[in-house]
């Protein structure tokens, strides 16, 4: 989430092998550095694949875009599951667990960037995390190793998804796909970020929207 010349922040797994970012470039996040308020930006928002999308990586997907800026925008896939689980990746990284239900943990593909580096989006307030960017009031994404090592121990953020890579736009990348009419967009809901079965979490959000997902072909990109 920093640019090399900075102290890297970034939980890391061997658990996942890197791959091309599918012509997404990374967007830079710094944890702690809130951008400057614009009516504009979509932080705190789902980006919901239209139908026809292209890039296999978003096709039916649902990213909660966590910064958006004039520099870029930055966010998490999050109803793509990973082959991996929890205990996968805390063993990777040295990190005993002994609790089967946070082993069993599934995690997500965030994203075709940096697929090792991993991402914990999760409620804001319970506690301090070494390196977090709060998103809005209500989230928080926490890249450092000290909340895998608390979610080890059962002492972890009682509403959190775990993500292996992220979904990154240059300047002005994401508004030229928004004019092309490939995303819809709507306000997050926690209880479909952190409630809803993944199978279900597009259809979830389209609902959102107030469009039916069978007629979604009729509507343009914007909400």
């Amino acid at each position: 989430m920093t640019d090399s010349s900075k102290k890297k922040t970034g939980v890391r797994s061997k658990a996942a092998s890197p791959r091309k970012p599918s012509g997404h470039v990374s967007a830079r996040v710094t944890a702690g550095e809130q951008p400057a308020a614009k009516s504009l930006s979509l932080a705190g928002h789902f980006l919901i694949a239209m139908p026809g999308m292209g890039d296999p990586n978003f096709e039916r997907g649902i990213t909660f875009i966590c910064q958006h800026n004039e520099e870029g925008a930055m966010g998490l896939i999050v109803n793509r599951l990973s082959d991996f689980k929890l205990g996968d990746v805390l063993q990777q990284m040295h990190m005993p667990c002994e609790r089967e239900e946070v082993a069993a943990v599934p995690v997500l593909v965030g994203g075709p960037v940096n697929p090792e580096r991993g991402f914990v989006l999760h409620a804001f307030g319970e506690r301090e995390w070494d390196s977090s960017y709060r998103v809005n009031d209500k989230l928080t994404v926490t890249t450092s190793r000290d909340i895998l090592a608390a979610m080890a121990d059962g002492d972890g953020p009682k509403r959190a998804l775990v993500a292996l890579g992220y979904a990154g736009w240059g300047a002005g990348q994401l508004e030229q796909e928004l004019r092309a009419n490939a995303w819809l967009t709507v306000q997050a809901d926690d209880r479909i970020l952190f409630d809803t079965a993944l199978d279900e979490r597009w259809s979830a959000a389209v609902a959102l929207v107030g469009i039916n997902p069978a007629n979604l072909t009729s509507y343009s990109g914007r909400a």
